[in-house]
Formats: C-alpha cells, structure tokens, sequence
C-alpha cells in the first residue's frame, strides 16, 4: 500500500488549501481513510477521518466547519479542503488508510491507522 500525499504550502491566515492523497495497493474500495497532523512540540492528531464505508466523517473540533474531507473511490484519492486557515493549522499532515472494517470515522481519528503516507507541509502565516 502506498499513499501520496500533495498540496501543502504556504498561505495567509485566512486562505485555502487543498491536500490530496492518492492510495494505490488496496485489494477493495472499502477502507478507511483520513488526515492526521503534527505540529513541532505537539502530540500528532486526528484533523478528519472516513469509516470503511466512505460514509461515516469526523473532525477535530478545531476545525469543524472549516475543512471538508471527501473521498473519490474511483479514483482512490481522498481530499481535504481546508478554508479559513488559521497560524495554528501549521504542521505537517499526513494522510492514513487502513482496510480494517470500522463504520466510524471518528472511532478512526481517534486510534489511528495501520498505512501513513509521507506528510506534507503546511503554513499558515498570519
């Protein structure tokens, strides 16, 4: 399993990026997947997440309403949109995948998952 993670950069407070993961290696389309992030001096969290059956999300509190996580299944590429970046999104962002059978998607932000891809950065200047 691979996961490609692209998008990141550097953005005013106030701005938008997109980030994508492009996954390849599953044997079917029903897997979970999300973004995780981890700020300098930080513990690594959870930002969004999607259950096994691409119908269940979860966000941080700290971003609800801001970022939109989606998944294209034909694809196998999972986005998150995140608006209204704030100085305290900066961090670098890893998205995740495991092909373990959980519905929830915040049962899966907030144990991890088994495949992590290589981050990506992303600044928010203010």
């Amino acid at each position: 399993v691979q996961l490609q993670a692209s998008g990141g950069g550097l953005v005013q407070a106030g701005g938008s990026l997109r980030l994508s993961c492009a996954a390849s290696g599953f044997t079917s389309r029903s897997y979970a997947t999300g973004w995780f992030r981890q700020a300098p001096g930080k513990e690594r969290e959870g930002v969004s997440c999607i259950g096994s059956s691409g119908r269940s999300t979860a966000y941080a509190d700290s971003v609800k309403g801001r970022f939109t996580i989606t998944r294209d299944s034909a694809k196998n590429t999972v986005y998150l949109q995140m608006n209204n970046l704030k100085p305290e999104d900066t961090a670098v962002y890893y998205c995740a995948a495991d092909e373990r059978e959980r519905y929830s998607g915040r049962y899966w932000c907030d144990n991890g998952m088994y495949y992590g891809g290589k981050g990506t950065q992303v600044t928010v200047s203010s």
